[in-house]
């Protein structure tokens, strides 16, 4: 995938579990996990915006662009 998770370092920066951070963005356990594991096909900006003011960070701390362009054909 194009887009890199990081939010694992960051909650290791931070020394939260994710259990504590899904109890604070209000996300379950299983969607934090298919997040933190890159599985993700998407995340709302609300989401996102939750998770950087427990975690103080920026978006760019816990998403980042690897340079390759992903070809999917199956979202024409």
């Amino acid at each position: 995938m194009a887009i890199r998770i990081y939010l694992e370092d960051v909650l290791k920066l931070q020394n939260m579990t994710s259990k504590e951070l899904c109890a604070k963005v209000g996300i379950t356990e299983a969607n934090l996990s298919i997040l933190r594991s890159g599985k993700a096909k998407g995340v709302r900006f609300s989401t996102i915006n939750r998770i950087c003011y427990f975690l103080s960070c920026d978006v760019g701390d816990i998403l980042k662009f690897d340079g390759i362009l992903e070809d999917n054909d199956d979202e024409e």
